[in-house]
């Protein structure tokens, strides 16, 4: 079985195409500035083959262009992979906000849209992008290829009340569905399973705390297989300071900070979700690589950058240790998560008190995509370096609920 991987943005379309038959990945790739003007001949198609990458400019007014691109990359093009577009069995999409009502992945009807598309106000960037994907896969291939959504939010729907309700008046939760949703599902769910089975264990019995650190982070609590907490909230905005979100702040710094500007609500949004963070902090960047460089340099703010966040991920690991009443793993996956072993060292290093000691040298070593245990398989915490893969948890999620049609 064939199936091809389907994540839109406003203006971009990644795809990528996988034999599951041995869950290997064909070719992958991207369109990016779809709808706008290619300036001096940008290179925004994107192929990755063989360990070799093809680019070219081409100017795609719409996801359905794009699409219609992706078809002939993998078709007809001289890098094709397949001599028919029939041979892909089905297509898995990324869909952001499911909501409550969405608690697993489903297959795609016109129904699904609609209902689907009754939660784009809850992620106004995110779902009516990827529902264009949907509707330009459809333009292109009709209704007899399967297409499946998987959601961002459905892994954390097992989150009791407790943990996702917000101490606002009630009315709000019932009228808005305003509460704590979470996100990064498809990788939280990943590496939780991957992480049972290197510990040879059933993931029904462990208690473990996924850590995804990019420019976009989240901590989920997962116990006994289940989500009982994650630090995103309504929006990917919550939790702790990532490249350029806030992360929590306090509701009346907000407030003051409006009426001292002057500012609109989409002006303060604007700086809450892409001026501050990391970026914000620092002043130099909201890449990981140049903070490190600049701290590197003796930069004070980029130092107090990296301190905070260290400091923020760890309050949080300790908060749902708390939550679970103990943990047997600790996950670091992203960017940042397999990338950043100074991260890495500082956050352990404010766990001691639970027993946790890494590996320094392995530490310092391990590079991104490398899976690494950075403690003995004896201790009482045990900390794992694990690479994600959303776009294998899409592709199994599809074939499952493709193969459960036969």
């Amino acid at each position: 079985m064939k199936i091809l991987v389907i994540n839109c943005g406003s203006s971009s379309l990644k795809y990528q195409l996988m034999d599951m038959t041995d869950e290997t990945v064909i070719c992958k790739g991207a369109i990016e500035r779809i709808g706008l003007k290619i300036e001096g001949g940008e290179e925004n198609v994107i192929l990755k083959l063989n360990d070799q990458k093809y680019t070219y400019d081409k100017e795609l007014p719409t996801h359905i262009d794009a699409f219609n691109e992706v078809k002939y990359l993998l078709s007809e093009s001289e890098h094709k992979v397949v001599d028919s577009f029939d041979e892909i069995d089905a297509i898995g999409h990324r869909v952001v906000q499911g909501a409550a009502e969405f608690t697993e992945s489903v297959l795609v009807n016109e129904d699904i849209v609609s209902r689907v598309s009754k939660y784009s106000a809850l992620a106004p960037l995110h779902n009516p992008a990827n529902l264009q994907g949907y509707e330009a896969c459809l333009n292109v291939v009709g209704p007899d290829v399967p297409q499946v959504f998987v959601f961002d939010t459905a892994f954390h729907s097992t989150m009791p009340a407790k943990a996702y309700m917000y101490a606002l008046p009630y009315e709000y939760y019932e009228k808005y569905g305003v509460r704590r949703y979470g996100f990064h599902g498809t990788s939280h769910k990943f590496v939780s399973h991957r992480v049972a089975d290197k510990m040879g264990k059933d993931i029904k019995d462990l208690k473990i705390i996924t850590c995804h650190l990019g420019n976009g982070s989240s901590i989920a609590a997962v116990k006994n297989g289940k989500v009982v907490d994650t630090s995103m909230g309504f929006t990917p905005l919550d939790g702790f300071m990532m490249g350029t979100r806030s992360g929590g702040v306090d509701p009346s710094a907000v407030t003051y900070i409006m009426k001292q500007e002057g500012l609109t609500p989409e002006q303060m949004d604007e700086i809450l979700n892409k001026k501050s963070g990391v970026n914000g902090v620092s002043g130099v960047s909201s890449d990981d690589r140049d903070i490190c460089a600049a701290q590197n340099a003796g930069n004070e703010r980029a130092t107090l950058a990296h301190e905070m966040q260290a400091y923020e991920i760890a309050k949080f690991i300790g908060s749902y240790i708390a939550a679970m009443n103990g943990v047997d793993a600790i996950v670091f996956t992203g960017g940042i998560g397999e990338n950043g072993h100074w991260l890495r060292s500082t956050i352990c290093s404010y766990l001691g008190y639970m027993g946790v000691e890494i590996d320094e040298d392995l530490n310092v070593k391990t590079v991104k995509g490398a899976e690494a245990e950075l403690t003995s398989p004896d201790a009482k915490v045990r900390v794992f370096i694990l690479a994600t893969d959303e776009e294998l948890m899409i592709a199994q999620d599809t074939r499952d609920i493709v193969n459960s049609l036969k």
